[in-house]
């Protein structure tokens, strides 16, 4: 046997880059990636055609955690070693055949044989070292790599062709879980920037991306797995939800994703929950955010009932944590925070009182498209924030911009209130609370040792304890952090073309699995 191929690159790269690196990618993005004269997005039945709410910032694998970019990607054109089932949370085998933990920190992966990368070469386990290696220890600032890895550092092994090792700096029990995160790309794949075009072991490949205009992925003939029904899938976007769902009801598209109920999708759409919450994430570092009965105040003030009800007409439900019910750590019990407008009103006025600049201005920063009724939300928000006495100024961004304000480090610009969409597609509360309640979190504004203490303390269980855990750590947030003033937890409404199968589920606003959608049988209808 070979010695281990050792890919550790030494001292771990803390993510500094991350806002940076995406709004550089829109601009590589000038001309078509892959020449191709026939361009054509007209019907065909071998054709799908979906319009999306935005473009893709990026198509790079390691960012396949951003929502945009991971409704492309993910499982169409690259793969990870494993997958966790959307229905049953379960992780199941994909590009690695098995893994087992065989030591207090290591984790040993068995790769599967036979598969091949879309441009013919063979995938082993030098391939998967390589592409675990550049996710988390490069100096690229992958999303995935803060997202679910956070300040880890990983050492690498491809023992032999079939056997990778992960070694991990403390035990940690759901390892597999966070590499079912990573896509896997090959060893050539570029190390010192993020790329236009990668090359997957998918059942699709990229065809051509026009910027700004569409993008087309095309059936990967060598797919070692299942081939796909559709030998092509077209995406467009359009900002408008109304729009997306008429271009499905003028059979100018097949699919046509997060829409609000009246988009007008009419029998076309079908509503689904999609894991995503959304909320308020507070800047509790700055004056006026950083007193506490401030940000009591703005949690009081969200009339979340009133939110569902009649701007999502019903498809959602108001929360009272920043995971779903199909999440290891849920809580049951925890009930969102009442509205209660007279109580923000006294709390602001107290606030005042005791010498808090009540009446500086507070950023509430929303994104375009970020899901049906952004605007009207952050209105109905900003409406009843200022009737409890602070001073609100709404401002919505696209993706790009608003990243910047989502991710670390952050602008150095004021209060800010940041709304935010999570769907914890991993399926346990460590990946939530590590990014967004740790006071280093990738996604977090601040937080405390001993809250800090007791997120190290739930991450070290396992079964039963671990829901327990997590559940007092989410209970607990509300009372010792307020970082949030939670919104609601979300439905999405899919419109699907008649010639189309497709039962979309929880993972569907992140990961559109085209290999999943087949024709449907029309017959029956004449």
């Amino acid at each position: 046997m070979s010695p281990a191929r050792s890919l550790q690159q030494g001292t771990r790269y803390r993510v500094v880059a991350v806002a940076t690196a995406a709004l550089t990618v829109p601009a590589l993005a000038a001309g078509c990636s892959v020449a191709n004269s026939s361009h054509s997005d007209a019907a065909s039945p071998d054709t799908l055609r979906i319009v999306l709410p935005q473009e893709p910032p990026t198509l790079e694998p390691c960012d396949a955690s951003l929502t945009s970019t991971g409704v492309v990607v993910r499982s169409n054109i690259t793969e990870p070693l494993v997958e966790r089932n959307a229905d049953t949370g379960d992780l199941e085998p994909k590009l690695a055949d098995s893994w087992e933990q065989t030591s207090d920190t290591v984790w040993t992966f068995r790769i599967r044989p036979g598969v091949t990368f879309s441009d013919g070469s063979a995938f082993d386990a030098e391939d998967a070292a390589f592409s675990i290696d550049r996710t988390v220890n490069s100096t690229i600032g992958c999303d995935v790599d803060g997202y679910v890895f956070g300040d880890d550092a990983l050492v690498v092994n491809a023992i032999d062709p079939s056997t990778v090792t992960v070694q991990t700096p403390a035990a940690d029990p759901i390892l597999p879980l966070r590499i079912s995160f990573v896509e896997m790309v090959p060893s050539t794949t570029d190390t010192k920037d993020k790329v236009r075009d990668p090359i997957g072991t998918g059942p699709y490949k990229i065809d051509y991306w026009d910027h700004g205009q569409r993008l087309s992925l095309v059936r990967n003939d060598t797919y070692w797995g299942t081939a796909p029904e559709y030998a092509r899938a077209i995406y467009q976007w359009r900002a408008e939800g109304s729009v997306r769902a008429a271009m499905v009801v003028n059979d100018e598209a097949e699919l046509a994703t997060s829409l609000g109920p009246e988009d007008g999708a009419g029998d076309l759409g079908a509503a689904y929950p999609n894991n995503e919450t959304t909320a308020l994430r507070i800047d509790g570092s700055q004056a006026p955010l950083d007193d506490y009965r401030v940000r009591e105040a703005i949690d009081l003030s969200v009339n979340r009932a009133g939110i569902v009800k009649a701007l999502f007409q019903g498809l959602g439900e108001p929360a009272g944590q920043l995971v779903g019910s199909s999440i290891v750590g849920f809580d049951p019990d925890l009930q969102p925070t009442p509205y209660d407008p007279d109580r923000a009103a006294q709390l602001v006025a107290e606030a005042k009182a005791d010498g808090v600049p009540v009446d500086k201005q507070i950023r509430l920063i929303g994104r375009t498209g970020q899901f049906p009724k952004i605007n009207e939300t952050v209105e109905v928000i900003q409406n009843s924030l200022s009737k409890a006495g602070l001073n609100v100024k709404i401002e919505m961004m696209d993706t790009a911009a608003q990243l910047e304000y989502q991710v670390r480090p952050y602008p150095q610009s004021g209060p800010v209130m940041l709304v935010i969409q999570h769907g914890n597609q991993a399926g346990d509360a460590q990946f939530t609370v590590d990014q967004y309640m740790r006071s280093d979190g990738y996604q977090s504004y601040f937080g405390t040792t001993g809250y800090d203490a007791q997120i190290e303390a739930a991450e070290k269980l396992v079964g039963a304890a671990r829901q327990d855990a997590f559940a007092s750590v989410l209970a607990n947030e509300p009372k010792e952090i307020r970082q949030f003033a939670y919104i609601a937890h979300m439905n999405g409404v899919l419109a699907k073309s008649p010639t189309v199968q497709y039962t979309p589920n929880s993972a569907t606003g992140d990961e559109m699995r085209l290999s999943e959608m087949t024709h449907a049988d029309t017959s029956a209808n004449g």
